[in-house]
């Protein structure tokens, strides 16, 4: 055995254990690394929602600013395998695996988190008579004109109507003065805190907020100047409560109480991860059933394990000893693309499933260019060993240039989805992508090592084992060991 054939050889067998160690590893941990399967929305179930900006003619970078902050928010809320993406010009998509009642999750990403104390029109705290209301929506110094948003609530079961009006513009009542800028609060010591008042009868749920600059020391005066009198606490317009003033914030901190944990978690969500650049509307909802997505898992394997059996029997009726060696390095191949799944990790949809089926006919394909030229070289007189480094060197041009060029369509796929919001394209391009690199792998490293390893062999000497009634150069491979 030639020692370059010996390293590729150990390469393959370490590679192949690594994949399946991650394709296997206990409790799904891989190195305290968690390597589960992710599913996407269509096979797990949950809930795609779609947000529409409320004003007209957003500029794009308004919108990526948007979607940033929303993908920050859903990944605060502790959901995994979400997709966050653009969709044209003024719209959102976050489609939210396992989740099954949007409503919550629908008014976290959609409000601003633009946070506001709030004093009386003449600048002065409120007294109890002339407070707004909780709940009420109110015009401010800083945000004079909010929309007022739809009365409709998001359901987990219906889908609301693409027609729907967009909330009107407030614009009457009283402009009441604004304290502090929502710009200035200091998101890094927005905190969530629960459990910790020690205060008989009052609310264990808050969070803590601070703010920087002349907010911070607009509200500390405000409070020094106002101790007894009301001040209230407002969010994307909406007053959230109103609070008496004990004494004053000092240095612009202090903390927002609700009712219920929910409530604070929603709340330490929209301040922690950022103000959005633009109001959003939640134009659509619906749920995905998980039953439909387990169905489609199961189709999908069953699909996957057939076409897996009908490729290596036609590789081993047709090529016989070299589809012995495909189907193992096909083997080899299906076990390292699930692991890099896994490890990455890439949120496998019914779409990206499709991809990975049809990677596996690509991967096959290289082979059998490969074994082609290999007969070829046999039957023109060539000793196994020339027939096998011929058989490559001829085939590799082409599988290089059909593998790249599937490798650009993948490419183009991939940003034309992300471009338009189309994950179900994003999937298949992906998987189909990374089956594309991992084939070549296989193909090109593992089945030639193999091919390489049974040169010496006698059996590999027979002409049967590729199929052919007379091989010239094997015949006198055999003659030379008869002699020998």
């Amino acid at each position: 055995m030639r020692s370059r054939d010996a390293t590729l050889l150990v390469l393959t067998l370490i590679v192949t254990g690594l994949a399946l160690w991650i394709d296997f590893a206990p409790d799904n941990r891989w190195l305290n690394r968690d390597v589960r399967t992710r599913l996407g929305l269509d096979l797990q179930g949950g809930t795609q929602v779609l947000l529409r900006a409320q004003e007209p003619n957003v500029a794009r970078d308004v919108m990526e600013t948007a979607e940033q902050v929303v993908d920050r928010r859903v990944n605060g809320l502790g959901l995994s395998e979400t997709i966050v993406q653009l969709s044209g010009n003024d719209r959102i998509i976050v489609e939210l695996p396992g989740v099954t009642n949007p409503e919550q999750v629908s008014e976290t990403l959609r409000g601003t988190g633009k946070l506001e104390f709030i004093a009386n029109v003449d600048g002065q705290g409120f007294s109890g008579a002339d407070a707004p209301q909780q709940g009420s929506i109110v015009r401010t110094t800083g945000s004079p004109a909010p929309r007022i948003r739809s009365t409709v609530p998001t359901t987990s079961t219906n889908e609301l109507s693409s027609t729907q009006a967009l909330s009107n513009t407030l614009t009457t009542g009283p402009i009441y003065a604004s304290i502090t800028d929502g710009r200035d609060l200091n998101t890094s010591q927005v905190q969530p805190q629960f459990g910790n008042n020690q205060t008989p009868g009052a609310s264990q749920f808050a969070v803590g907020f601070a703010f920087n600059g002349n907010s911070a020391s607009q509200l500390e005066r405000f409070t020094s100047q106002n101790v007894g009198k009301l001040m209230c606490i407002v969010l994307d317009n909406v007053v959230n409560s109103c609070a008496t003033i004990q004494s004053a914030l000092i240095g612009g901190s202090g903390q927002i109480t609700t009712g219920t944990r929910a409530e604070a978690e929603r709340l330490f969500t929209q301040l922690k991860y950022g103000a959005l650049p633009v109001s959003l509307q939640v134009e659509s909802s619906r749920t995905v059933s998980a039953t439909l997505g387990q169905d489609s898992v199961n189709a999908s394997l069953l699909a996957g394990a057939v076409g897996l059996v009908i490729v290596a029997l036609f590789m081993i009726l047709y090529y016989r000893l070299p589809g012995v060696l495909a189907t193992l390095a096909l083997l080899i191949y299906t076990a390292i693309s699930f692991a890099l799944y896994r490890l990455i990790p890439i949120t496998l949809t019914l779409a990206g499933i499709a991809g990975f089926i049809l990677s596996i006919g690509l991967a096959v394909d290289a082979n059998v260019l490969i074994f082609a030229r290999l007969k070829e070289e046999l039957r023109r007189g060539k000793s196994l060993r020339a027939a096998v480094e011929a058989g490559f060197s001829e085939a590799w041009p082409a599988i290089r240039d059909s593998n790249a060029s599937t490798l650009i369509t993948s490419a183009i796929l991939f940003l034309f989805g992300n471009s338009f919001g189309v994950s179900i394209i994003k999937g298949f391009a992906l998987t189909l992508g990374l089956g594309i690199v991992v084939s070549l792998f296989t193909a090109i490293t593992v089945t030639r090592t193999f091919l390489r390893l049974i040169v010496p062999l006698r059996m590999a000497q027979n002409p049967w084992m590729f199929e052919l009634e007379s091989a010239p150069g094997l015949e006198r491979e055999r003659e030379r060991e008869a002699m020998a």
